[in-house]
């Protein structure tokens, strides 16, 4: 057998070749990195695959041909490698390579891992306790091993544990604190590519999820993960399997793999598997949504394995499209076609999205996603956020360009529970802002945007949306213009994504949003600053010290009712978003000892949304949650 890494130098160039022709699950492709050499420094130079590789016995050796595809501009694109035990040359884009054997391994990572204390991180679990597919051997899966099966090794680093320090937190991670948590306890965080990563075993997160790769904002994303100990613990078998999977499949996106049904939103894009991808068998598709069958049908076929297509990308894809720090997840930015209408559309769903008349130049926008039934009733899940990925946001610029949006944070979720729209619920709402992601901001000149939506049904349907129009005016005196200046930094962007953040990381975007409301208090826009800094006081914020101790700043009350309060008075921001900021200003007044000053607060909100003329349905759903939360609030004080 000859597959494995071999190492080779032809003078100021060394290469990392990669042959993959024999042995377990071989792809018959030959593969390598190439980097260039000058004095104590290696810089990377290019890649190269052969995706259809001819091997053949010469002597006592092997000769192995194909003609390449490279990341870079050679006339000689024949490719040539001969191997005999453990040595070998290589004449690749005109040069010859000696090498050496290096090891089974394709590709080498380190995986740091800390845990929260009071979580029990995963070990191992046996692939024969509960049925499965025939065929499939039974055998013990830690996440090493299900990487090593795809022949890659995972280094793990010793690993630690956080101490809480702080009375009376609550343990519920949100993504400004995750974020942060990576950006100073991760040892090998850095500014460029490498073959590294970061998981956190958190306690729990405050959207509920199980897992997330929440590394997407910047130019080197892609290096730190986290799994949520309280959505997936449990002793037993099942439990055990749902965890391997889970901290596999979220380790998968930091090697820039995508969700099975979105494969065809990468750059370049790759084609669907069975059902729109939902048919996978792969750690990258979600339990529940698998065609045909279920979480049931899922884990009777499932081989605790990636697909042949994830196989060739995890081995074989060019260096900056896997290594962490290097290509942004989906691989970048790329124009994309507007989605179109399917057609033949059966589903009796309509997806709408609406948006403000227009915009000031640099507020942040945001948009109503609005899915309802066509008549007959329907039953789907409620995944309608563009965080979480069922749902997809195209936005066509000014310039006619278009882009896919892409947000900072994008969540996994692993439980869909069913959301039945009919006469009695006709329809349900979300507010997403689209305004920053990870490509930056996308309504960066004033001028008229076309925005599209896409859901994914449960039953895999793609609902799209007409087009919405999004204007952005012109400012129109030098206040305009500097606040507008303030608004569109980068950091305040990812403020707007993060609701808030205490990260020094982003104190040059804080300083910015405090001048907004400092000098310009009087300004449109001015509300937007104060309802990310009135949110980020309200709460508490988790801090992992450089000792590794869970630190907890205590909410600032006296702050955040100050701030929040000047926001619920502002007609302009969205019903939505409205509706979250009076139910965080009700809980600041209550944990300030003043129950009925919060009641008033969410009696204040059910009679605001009347005079807006709300309808009756939707009404219900706000007096309910109002009651709901003033019961919520008085259980807790």
């Amino acid at each position: 057998m000859i597959s494995g890494l071999y190492q080779g130098r032809d003078g100021d160039s060394r290469l990392e070749l990669r042959v993959d022709v024999d042995g377990a699950r071989p792809t018959g492709r030959v593969s390598g990195d190439l980097f260039s050499v000058a004095g104590a420094t290696t810089s990377y130079a290019g890649s190269f695959v052969v995706n259809t590789a001819s091997a053949t016995a010469e002597g006592a050796g092997t000769k192995i041909t194909g003609r390449g595809a490279f990341s870079f501009d050679t006339p000689a694109k024949d490719v040539t490698v001969t191997i005999s035990g453990t040595v070998g040359t290589a004449r690749i884009a005109g040069q010859t390579y000696e090498l050496t054997f290096s090891g089974r391994h394709f590709r080498t990572v380190l995986l740091e891992q800390d845990s929260v204390a009071g979580t029990r991180p995963f070990e191992k679990y046996g692939t024969g306790t509960l049925p499965g597919p025939a065929g499939s051997p039974a055998r013990e899966l830690s996440v090493a091993a299900a990487y090593d099966e795809a022949g890659i090794r995972l280094t793990v680093n010793p690993p630690g544990v956080i101490p809480v320090d702080g009375s009376g937190a609550d343990l519920a991670w949100d993504d400004a604190e995750l974020h942060h948590a990576m950006t100073q306890q991760f040892s090998a965080f850095g500014e460029a590519p490498a073959w590294r990563v970061w998981l956190l075993v958190a306690s729990k997160h405050v959207g509920g999820y199980r897992g997330i790769m929440f590394d997407y904002d910047d130019a080197h994303q892609r290096q730190g993960s986290a799994v949520f100990y309280d959505a997936i613990k449990g002793d037993t078998p099942q439990a055990q399997r749902a965890q391997l999977r889970t901290y596999v499949h979220e380790l998968g996106h930091a090697f820039n793999l995508l969700h099975s049904w979105q494969k065809n939103l990468g750059n370049p894009p790759q084609p669907l598997g069975p059902n729109g991808g939902f048919g996978d068998l792969s750690w990258m598709n979600y339990v529940q949504n698998y065609q045909p069958g279920g979480e049931q049908g899922y884990w009777a076929a499932f081989p605790f394995q990636f697909t042949d297509s994830e196989l060739v990308h995890l081995r074989h894809g060019f260096y900056r499209e896997v290594a962490m720090g290097a290509n942004a997840f989906g691989t970048g930015a790329a124009d994309i076609a507007p989605f179109e209408q399917p057609i033949v559309d059966r589903s009796g769903l309509l997806l709408e999205l609406r948006a403000k008349e227009s915009f000031g130049f640099g507020e942040p926008v945001v948009v109503e996603l609005k899915l309802s039934t066509t008549g007959e009733p329907r039953t789907t899940h409620g995944h309608l956020h563009p965080d979480t990925e069922f749902t997809q946001i195209t936005i066509t610029q000014p310039t006619g360009r278009t882009v896919l949006y892409r947000p900072m944070m994008r969540h996994c979720v692993d439980t869909s529970p069913d959301i039945r729209l009919d006469s009695g619920n006709p329809a349900m709402y979300r507010s997403a802002y689209i305004g920053h992601g990870r490509d930056g901001h996308y309504f960066q000149q004033p001028g008229e945007y076309q925005v599209r939506g896409q859901y994914i049904a449960a039953d895999g349907s793609r609902i799209v949306s007409p087009a919405c129009l999004v204007r952005v005016r012109y400012p129109v005196g030098a206040d305009d213009h500097r606040v507008a200046e303030l608004m569109l930094g980068d950091e305040q962007g990812k403020l707007f994504s993060l609701l808030g953040s205490d990260s020094p990381t982003l104190s040059s975007g804080n300083r910015a949003l405090d001048e907004v409301i400092g000098r310009y208090g009087g300004h449109p826009l001015a509300v937007y600053a104060r309802m990310v800094k009135g949110l980020n006081a309200e709460r508490e914020f988790k801090a992992i010290t450089t000792d590794k101790q869970v630190e907890v700043r205590p909410p600032d009350l006296k702050q955040g009712i100050e701030q929040l309060t000047a926001v619920a008075r502002d007609a302009s921001v969205d019903n939505i978003t409205l509706n979250m900021v009076m139910r965080r200003l009700a809980r600041a007044e209550a944990r300030q000892g003043d129950l009925e000053r919060a009641n008033a607060v969410m009696d204040k909100m059910v009679a605001l949304f009347q005079s807006k003329g709300v309808n009756q349905i939707v009404m219900g759903q706000i007096r309910r949650q109002a009651e709901l939360t003033k019961a919520a609030l008085s259980a807790e004080v």
